[in-house]
């Protein structure tokens, strides 16, 4: 008996160290980690179990996704955004006048209303969702499926991909467990959890249709009457680019208007990708639904909530993605691959020794076919890192180790509104000072903008990312804690923002809450 109760003690005092020393690890090192290995210190070190894998079935055989299915339900949040009301244009004005006059229904007034889905990845309540959901929004509502209720700021987005990573004040929250979408199969069964039609909590079944696809929708007008890709919402507010990066999972899972954002899952209940535009003619499933795959989102919602915004790393090259009709009209005979077109003097692809007429055959020793082939690989890396890529020059292959290089850089309200609508109206993205960059500036306080969005305070203003807020109302800050917090305590109808722009020059601007 004195033998079975040393053993006990030993064994409490054991487990007393370790979850201590977890505590520990986990107050000095979580700033650091990536949303995986959170995600990894979570399960391994809590009540929560990871979704119990399924048996491997044949498509014609017995499935059931009922595990799958209640693993990750409880982590699909509903969004609600709301918009400020605008004067579209000059004849939206004179429907106003004289609408009813010729027997036109005007447009209501007052703030616009939209709606999508959201995945929790973190039991601190960060949320995955797609940009296109609350770009621009003024509020952003999160309903869970036990159906609470809480206002979400905009940590920052990433137009390139059409992801944003969304923050509640919340603890202890439902996840849903990162998958491997690397690991996916054309024709495995795969779970699309979201809320279309505001119907909270639906689940559909289908399987992966493809992967890698590249369908030209991020950063194009949605024109429902020419494209049939459409983003799970009626509407597109995303701006034109010339650096999407599209390698999206198909499926024929249904996928409809407010599924933006959702998830899809594996029959294991692991996040494979997030849900974000549909292949239709009427806005509706018409059959396939894309999703953007989970480990290009890791990278990204991991910058956004380490830097404030995506570090992207470049090749520098420009290319032609090649097929029967471009062999002929470059005169070669290779049909698949990427003819490089053009090297960026500088760039990573020209100081490897890679030139014009170089056929990239390999990236990381696997064929490419496709540009999502060498771009979503690349689209994982950040500056300063190395990408293997193999070139066809003339009859022999060589290989190239190219150093990633960053862009360019871009030259350049009731009083009661909450917390979160005042921070998302600011349009913008900040992470604390360093020591060095404290220095430059000569300051001892001090928050940098790495992430300035469309429509908000900052880019009317024309405050460019670089740029240093020192106070907000005469009072310092340090970290986006003390943004929060001074907005939260707004007695004023005006907040005054001051710092200095990235040439050092003072930088002081009012900003009217109303």
């Amino acid at each position: 008996m004195k033998k079975f109760g040393l053993t006990l003690l030993t064994a409490f005092v054991g487990g007393a160290m370790a979850l201590g020393a977890y505590k520990l690890i986990e107050n000095k090192y979580a700033d650091n980690m990536s949303f995986e290995d959170k995600q990894k210190v979570y399960y391994a070190t809590s009540n929560h179990l990871t979704p119990a894998p399924t048996a491997a079935v044949s498509s014609a055989g017995q499935v059931d996704f009922t595990q799958a299915a209640a693993a990750v339900t409880p982590a699909v949040v509903y969004i609600r955004t709301t918009y400020a009301s605008q004067a579209d244009d000059q004849q939206s004005q004179m429907q106003k006048m004289f609408g009813d006059m010729f027997g036109q229904r005007s447009r209501p007034s007052g703030p616009q209303m939209a709606s999508g889905s959201g995945v929790i990845i973190s039991p601190d309540g960060y949320i995955v969702t797609n940009n296109h959901v609350v770009e621009k929004a003024e509020k952003i509502e999160i309903v869970t499926n036990d159906h609470r209720n809480f206002s979400a700021k905009v940590v920052g987005t990433d137009p390139s991909t059409d992801l944003a990573l969304i923050k509640i004040d919340g603890h202890d929250l439902p996840i849903v467990k990162l998958g491997n979408s690397d690991a996916v199969k054309v024709g495995e069964w795969v779970l699309a959890v979201g809320n279309p039609f505001k119907l909270t909590s639906t689940v559909t079944a289908g399987i992966v249709s493809a992967k890698g696809r590249g369908i030209g929708i991020i950063g194009s007008e949605d024109n429902q009457d020419e494209n049939p890709f459409g983003r799970t919402q009626y509407q597109s507010r995303q701006p034109k680019l010339n650096k999407a990066i599209e390698s999206f999972i198909q499926t024929d899972a249904a996928i409809n208007p407010g599924n933006s954002g959702g998830a899809l899952v594996n029959t294991n209940g692991e996040l494979i990708g997030i849900n974000s535009a549909i292949a239709s003619h009427t806005g509706s499933y018409e059959g396939y639904g894309f999703a953007i795959p989970i480990n290009l989102a890791k990278k990204v919602l991991d910058d956004i909530e380490k830097f404030g915004a995506v570090k992207r790393g470049y090749v520098g090259i420009s290319f032609k993605e090649l097929d029967q009709d471009a062999a002929k009209e470059l005169k070669i005979d290779r049909t698949y691959g990427l003819y490089v077109s053009g090297v960026v003097p500088g760039g990573g692809a020209e100081q490897a020794g890679l030139k014009e007429g170089d056929i990239i055959t390999k990236v990381e020793g696997n064929t490419v076919y496709e540009s999502s082939d060498l771009q979503e690989r690349v689209g994982r890396l950040r500056p300063g890192n190395k990408i293997n890529v193999t070139a066809l020059r003339g009859n022999d292959e060589k290989n190239f180790t190219v150093t990633l290089k960053a862009d360019a850089p871009a030259p350049k309200v009731a009083v009661s509104k909450s917390t979160e609508e005042l921070y998302n109206k600011l349009g913008a993205s900040f992470k604390s000072l360093t020591a060095a960059e404290k220095a430059k500036f000569r300051t001892h306080s001090g928050i940098v903008v790495t992430q300035v969005r469309d429509g908000g305070v900052f880019d009317s203003a024309e405050i460019p990312v670089g740029s240093v807020i020192t106070s907000v109302n005469k009072q310092p800050v340090n970290s986006v804690a003390d943004i929060d917090r001074v907005l939260s305590n707004v007695n004023t109808s005006t907040l005054v923002f001051s710092g200095y722009y990235p040439d050092g020059s003072r930088l002081v601007l009012p900003f009217e809450v109303r």
